[in-house]
């Protein structure tokens, strides 16, 4: 019998066990055929007995040979991976559809696919994604690797549903200081970014039928959950102080889900008196207003604006947060922080649903937040993301004048710009055939806006990359007029 070729490095009877299984499976040792004796194989490949043996015991325990001392070995007719694997055509699932078709709840016919494309090769001016390249991984690494020696026997255990406890109270000590919002650890609640904090927050508060008020244009990934739950959803256009205060379309909802530190997709940042007005009708309305500050860390110009639920003496802010995009995409966690009344409720939740979020990571970025790294980072990308910024708009003015009117953000990983007499899907399928993307800012919104705009972000590229997105966006807003 002739075995494929071993690995010095792997165990003896692993690669023994291996080889036999590969020719089972193969067909080159067919069902009830008889193996070798154990004696005659050590003797042929130079092994003692006791590695033959305890190959063939490993292939017997799951289900590829059988037989017993004084009987010899045999094939088993009727192999495990026949049992498990189901027949079907290349290419295809097996898998029946009832005859009378799949009886969905509401909530399932409802739903839909919310995609994530980060994954994606990224094309210059893909919105929504930090400079991931400068994420100091090897630090990363180091920090999960020390947490990784010293675990203790508690970390392979779960943990509070809210999340592990000193990474919200690492938590709250930076959002009170450096974000304005008023809170203790109690109130943090750690969650897989901002997706999961809307779908909790939803589920508290909104009924099937009920109203949801949202920014128009604004962030999808919002719009999807209230939706899938059966809200009945309620656009409110913008202008330069943010959300409109309309009471007639305000009026009755359940929640209002805003982004006032850099509205999405627009950038605005909503003034103090609008904001003391929301305020206000959320307290006389009975209505939880959702704050999404989804990367206002990144502000080019002064310290960031404090947050909503900083101005809140009425306890009707939640105020969530996600590090997929002050970090990496990848890294989903996120943080909610509800009112003292509502802990109880958002726990018992929590522990009905996803029950807490994966500790390790909980850890590494509790470390990565106390030990000052976390600090460090935002600051550095702050200096890099501003001097991007500025080669964007400096380009821009070069060669986009006329075409395209880019706005002057002060913060964010991303801008908009005025097209100038050209449609923006016209201008967004242009661009894609010159390795640019760019987002019509109507895909985020109920009904055409007008003027027509492009979405661009600009934190993932380098300044080589800018300059030569620009000018193949030039080229193809030129041949989109």
């Amino acid at each position: 019998m002739v075995l494929d070729r071993r690995d010095e490095q792997e165990p003896a009877y692993r690669w023994l066990y291996a080889a036999l299984r590969n020719q089972i499976l193969k067909g080159r040792l067919r069902p009830g055929v008889r193996l070798p004796a154990t004696r005659d194989l050590a003797s042929q490949y130079d092994f003692s007995r006791g590695t033959i043996v305890r190959a063939f015991e490993e292939l017997k325990s799951e289900g590829y040979i059988e037989g017993s001392t004084g009987s010899g070995t045999y094939v088993r007719r009727v192999l495990p991976d026949e049992l498990l694997q189901a027949k079907q055509e290349a290419g295809t699932w097996a898998a029946p559809v009832p005859k009378n078709g799949r009886r969905l709840s509401d909530y399932g016919r409802r739903a839909t696919l919310f995609s994530n494309s980060d994954n994606r090769p990224s094309r210059t001016f893909r919105a929504n994604l930090p400079a991931h390249d400068l994420f100091p991984m090897g630090l990363w690494a180091q920090i999960a690797s020390r947490r990784l020696r010293r675990i203790s026997t508690s970390h392979l255990l779960v943990c509070d549903a809210m999340g592990y406890a000193p990474l919200r109270g690492a938590v709250a000590d930076y959002l009170t200081a450096s974000r304005g919002v008023k809170c203790v650890p109690e109130q943090v609640a750690i969650v897989a970014g901002m997706q999961e904090a809307l779908d909790l927050a939803t589920r508290l508060f909104v009924n099937p039928g009920e109203r949801v008020c949202m920014e128009n244009p604004g962030y999808p990934g919002a719009a999807n959950v209230f939706n899938a739950v059966g809200a009945k959803v309620v656009r409110i256009s913008l202008d330069e102080e943010g959300m409109r205060f309309d009471e007639r379309r305000l009026e009755g909802a359940r929640l209002v889900y805003v982004t006032p530190g850099h509205q999405f997709p627009l950038g605005i940042t909503m003034s103090l008196p609008r904001r003391l007005q929301l305020l206000e009708w959320a307290r006389r309305a009975g209505a939880i207003l959702f704050e999404d500050d989804y990367d206002s860390e990144y502000r080019y110009f002064g310290r960031p604006v404090p947050a909503l639920q900083g101005l809140d003496p009425y306890g009707v802010v939640l105020f969530a947060g996600s590090f997929s995009k002050v970090l990496f995409p990848s890294l989903r966690l996120g943080y909610i922080v509800v009112p003292p009344d509502l802990v109880e409720r958002f726990t018992a939740i929590i522990s009905i649903t996803r029950r807490h979020a994966p500790l390790l990571d909980q850890t590494v970025l509790c470390d990565f937040l106390t030990e000052g790294h976390f600090g460090r980072h935002l600051r550095r990308m702050r200096d890099v993301y501003a001097e991007r910024l500025s080669i964007l708009s400096e380009e821009a003015n070069l060669r986009l004048t006329g075409l395209l009117e880019v706005s002057d953000v002060q913060a964010g990983l991303q801008t908009t710009g005025w097209l100038c007499g050209i449609d923006a899907e016209s201008a967004a399928a242009a661009a894609a055939k010159r390795g640019v993307e760019v987002t019509p800012v109507d895909r985020y919104s109920q009904g055409r806006v007008v003027p027509q705009r492009l979405q661009l972000g600009f934190a993932a590229f380098d300044e080589r990359e800018i300059r030569r997105g620009v000018r193949e966006l030039a080229i193809a807003l030129e041949g989109a007029r």
